[in-house]
């Protein structure tokens, strides 16, 4: 059985505080890898907010384009505001994927949109942060996921050493 390959691709994006924060969902959520084009971010990457070091077990990386990094089983899933986009709560997710979001302060290119699998949007009144935008697409992925294991095991595994509250019953 071949094993799920989930990445993120983040179009030229600004803001290191969004991106510290997209890979702390990528932690969460286990996406494999995240990549980004542009050098806003190279630029304004010493100001680190990955406060779970996730970077040190999910790959960053530069990339001129996300063509250079596809395989032919990954499907390109555009994740914005875009006219005739899936709703997010129609959306069936695929195995090996590579969701792709664009600029805070743009959008993702005609080019890339005509090339994708699918292009999805979070069904919201006004647009939403790119980071809260990877949590929501992340969480609806698992949530739609058959073999998810949720347990006491895995809250005690996953919650802060100072949290340590229990539901009596």
């Amino acid at each position: 059985m071949k094993k799920t390959q989930v990445s993120i691709g983040l179009i030229n994006p600004k803001s290191p505080t969004n991106v510290g924060a997209v890979m702390r969902a990528a932690g969460c959520y286990q996406v494999d890898s995240v990549y980004y084009t542009g050098q806003r971010y190279a630029k304004a990457a010493k100001f680190n907010t990955d406060t779970k070091n996730r970077s040190l077990s999910i790959p960053l990386t530069g990339v001129d384009s996300f063509e250079e990094i596809l395989s032919c089983e990954t499907k390109i899933v555009c994740v914005d505001l875009i006219e005739g986009a899936i709703p997010l709560p129609e959306y069936q997710h695929p195995e090996n994927v590579i969701y792709i979001f664009g600029p805070e302060d743009g959008t993702i290119e005609q080019s890339l949109v005509d090339q994708a699998d699918a292009v999805v949007y979070v069904p919201t009144i006004g647009c939403m942060n790119l980071a809260a935008s990877v949590n929501v697409l992340l969480y609806d992925r698992l949530a739609k996921n058959s073999t998810i294991i949720a347990s006491d095991k895995l809250i005690k595994k996953s919650r802060d050493t100072n949290n340590t509250v229990k539901v009596k019953r």
